[in-house]
């Protein structure tokens, strides 16, 4: 089983710029779809953006023209850069893989305030 670890969360102000990663414990080539959740407490986990292994992507329409997913199934990593953050992106970030038993990682946390 595969498990996943969250980094490169932060507080920047409304505006600003971060990236997360999401570093597997093993190979990622044969998972095929990869996601980025996020959670804010009293709300349900909300799916953000998820990549499929032949690049295809999909973002959650608060994600659109701001967020951009990808993956480097050479070094197990997939990543989230965030453009334009606003403070309701104030969550803790989750990868995972939909639809398999890897486990979810730990979460990051992201803090957009100013």
């Amino acid at each position: 089983q595969v498990k996943f670890m969250e980094s490169g969360g932060g507080s920047v102000r409304p505006g600003g710029s971060l990236r997360l990663s999401c570093t597997a414990s093993g190979s990622i080539v044969d998972i095929y779809l990869m996601a980025w959740a996020r959670e804010v407490p009293g709300k349900e986990r909300q799916l953000v953006a998820s990549i499929s292994s032949t690049g295809a992507t999909y973002y959650d329409d608060d994600a659109k023209g701001r967020f951009t997913v990808s993956r480097d199934n050479a070094k197990n990593i997939m990543y989230l850069q965030m453009n334009s953050l606003k403070p309701e992106d104030t969550a803790v970030y989750y990868c995972y893989a939909p639809g398999t038993d890897h486990s979810w990682g730990q979460g990051t946390q992201v803090t957009v305030s100013s």
